[in-house]
């Protein structure tokens, strides 16, 4: 009901939660803490083991501390059930079986350790045991088949006396100039010391060959994130002296790599040239040469993941909305497709003996394991069971022509049952990027209100617009040089194509995203304030000029977005394409919202558009810092505020008798009754046994 009581509503939603039983009902926004995804999956070199990680959300209504999602250990031997290694708060992550399969290699920060070190499990039970600790975090890691040799990524230690606690706490932006180098340290020996082997630029990542011999790197030339986007090289290294012995000068961004299990080569997705967006095309290199071959740069899909299948190449290939498990041969001519099911999206597999592993979701549950048999997928984890008691709403691809007769694609998520007279209120959720795009897989999160929106009796659409990934590399350079022209007419069109469908009222539309859907919805807000009686704009741009002189990725924004230096175009044209310039005529209530600790688009940018708004109109605006917060909320209690505050600014001016000079909706959401009720509730749970 659009126009209930909000608190009351939320009370009961609390409380409802808290019951042993939930009656089957739609998602709610309390129900997004129970969401678990998997993550992280490893399948032994023996091909019967396969290890993974649960990212676990922290509850609030009942009774955890606030903090990021904890991250579980699970092992599922060949044919059984998933078995929790570990549990409990903290992080486990870079999962790597020993070489006899005895044993699982993870990394993470636990009781009192001052960084991120080496653990290890033993897969018979027992405890986990601290392999090695360095003397700062711990980046990527490989232990070689010999079992001795721990080879990771590092940067030295701040020597620089640390005089903070006498006051001085100045610094220089971006000169802390210590780079990632490679070491390599005995595990065998607990007294060992890491040596040094390769230092010649910043290492973010690395694969070791079978026979241990060969290393290869993506090394950047600083450790600027502008570099490990742009600048990401791959070279070849000798493991045991550390020699380079090889560069491989990668055209555009870089993905992921493999080399070949006889050694000789490199399996690698990359973007096909400096002005690539993304990291959507097949390569292949040798490791004794310069040069590579670039296998699918004219398909339209993306390619998101690589392993090597014996002598072919595993992909996990994303086509639109739909995703595939894609077998190349070393030549780029496909091998087979496996099926995968049509209702299932693919995100990361990989391959241990032939044996294959992948993280997949689906519109009905979140990201599980799944494991190929005989050729299609088969679910192995079921985390979210609970979600059968769930009443989930219907998902389906929604295509529409553009105004200049361009295909576009998206996923709606509606109510279920029938449409209202005039047709549902709509919220347009818009990705980021844009170099990503939505497949048809678990779309609805905090920030992202698709199935909980829904049971409130709103249609969401998440449009792929020009400049998404997913349909090759011609399609998302289509909004280059062009600010929030061709892109964002698709939003609009996308709109009218619902209305003219039935499915929506176009009176009744609210837009939201972050950082570029965050731009996209203060666009929305201003330059297209007629098409949007609502906006909730996330970590968004707001002003082009001044987003360049604040952002840590200008040479991305330049290479791959504008294509030109502010210097080179004429300023006036920036101006123009950013929301501040337009903000005088905006009629639509803006709800901003910004992490304070954000680099990426620096919170100054939601201070210039709600200043704009504030002083030239009369229009309700309002902006919410998330102190502690980056690009984008992390914490239980930040992603939990967000999401209500999302949608109480919808429900009050997106229902069907309100206006869009309503007074704002009170700052505070209640939350100390809400967690209160759940507090009563859980009493009168024990008091009852």
């Amino acid at each position: 009901m659009l126009n209930k009581a909000f608190k009351l509503s939320l009370l009961a939603g609390a409380l409802t939660l808290s019951s042993a039983v939930m009656a089957k009902a739609g998602f709610e926004i309390e129900h997004l803490p129970l969401v678990k995804h998997a993550g992280n999956v490893t399948v032994s070199g023996d091909g019967k083991l396969t290890a993974y990680t649960v990212s676990s959300p922290r509850n609030l209504l009942e009774g955890d501390d606030d903090g990021r999602a904890d991250t579980h250990l699970f092992v599922m031997r060949d044919g059984q059930q998933p078995v929790q290694f570990i549990g409990g708060h903290g992080s486990v992550s870079a999962l790597q079986f020993s070489p006899d399969n005895k044993t699982l290699f993870f990394k993470t920060k636990r009781d009192d350790d001052k960084q991120t070190s080496l653990y290890s499990i033993s897969l018979s039970g027992g405890e986990a045991l601290k392999r090695f600790e360095f003397e700062t975090s711990i980046g990527d890691y490989e232990v070689a088949k010999d079992g001795t040799t721990l080879y990771f990524v590092a940067k030295a230690k701040d020597e620089t006396p640390d005089l903070k606690k006498k006051g001085f706490k100045a610094y220089a932006y971006e000169e802390d100039d210590r780079l990632n180098d490679l070491w390599s340290v005995d595990l065998t020996d607990p007294d060992a010391e890491a040596t040094k082997l390769y230092e010649k630029g910043h290492m973010t990542s690395f694969d070791l060959s079978d026979d241990g011999d060969t290393i290869v790197a993506a090394v950047a030339p600083t450790n600027l994130i502008d570099d490990f986007y742009m600048e990401r090289n791959l070279v070849v290294i000798d493991a045991k002296s550390g020699e380079q012995t090889n560069l491989i000068d990668i055209p555009g961004k870089l993905g992921t790599f493999e080399i070949s299990p006889n050694g000789k080569h490199i399996a690698f997705n990359a973007g096909t040239d400096k002005h690539d967006s993304s990291t959507g095309v097949l390569m292949l290199a040798k490791t004794d040469s310069a040069e590579f071959t670039q296998l699918t740069a004219e398909k339209e899909q993306h390619i998101v993941d690589v392993d090597w299948l014996g002598k072919d190449i595993l992909t996990v290939v994303h086509k639109g909305v739909e995703t595939d498990l894609v077998v190349y041969k070393t030549n780029g001519d496909i091998r087979r497709t496996l099926k995968t099911s049509d209702d299932i999206a693919v995100r990361s597999a990989d391959v241990g003996d032939g044996e294959i592993s992948f993280i997949a979701d689906s519109p009905v549950h979140p990201r599980e394991v799944f494991k190929v048999e005989r050729r299609s997928g088969k679910k192995a984890s079921d985390h979210n069971a609970w979600l059968k008691d769930v009443d989930l709403h219907s998902q389906s691809t929604f295509t529409y022509k553009a105004r200049d007769g361009e295909n576009i694609e998206g996923l709606l998520i509606t109510p279920n049952g029938q449409a209202p007279a005039g047709g549902w209120p709509l919220i347009l959720a818009v990705h980021g990027g844009p170099e990503a795009h939505f497949s048809d897989g678990w779309i609805t999160r905090y920030s992202e209100p698709g199935q909980f929106a829904a049971t409130k009796g709103y249609a969401v659409y998440y449009p792929n617009y020009r400049g998404s990934t997913g349909r090759g590399v011609a399609f998302a350079k289509q909004h280059q040089n062009d600010y929030a022209r061709k892109e964002f007419n698709d939003l609009v069109d996308g709109v009218e194509a619902l209305a003219e469908a039935g499915v929506i009222n176009k009176d009744r539309v609210g837009i939201t995203g972050g950082s570029y859907g965050g731009y996209a919805s203060m666009w929305g807000a201003t330059a297209l304030t007629e098409h949007f009686a609502a906006a909730v704009a996330f970590v968004g741009i707001s002003n082009q000029v001044s987003k360049f002189g604040t952002s840590d990725i200008p040479k991305e924004m330049h290479l791959v977005h504008s294509l030109k230096w502010p210097w080179e175009d004429n300023w006036m044209n920036l101006i123009e394409r950013s929301p501040i310039f337009h903000a005088g005529k905006s009629k639509t209530p803006t709800l901003i919202m910004h992490g304070e600790e954000d680099t990426r688009v620096h919170p100054s940018q939601s201070m210039e558009l709600y200043r704009s708004m504030k002083v030239r109109t009369d229009t309700p605006v309002r902006l919410v810092f998330y102190p502690g917060e980056g690009h984008g909320n992390r914490k239980a209690a930040a992603q939990f505020d967000y999401a209500l505050r999302l949608m109480r600014w919808m429900d009050t001016y997106l229902a069907e008798e309100a206006s869009r000079m309503d007074p704002m909706p009170a700052f505070d959401l209640g939350m100390e009754d809400i967690l209160k009720g759940d507090e009563e509730s859980t009493d009168a749970d024990e008091s009852k046994d």
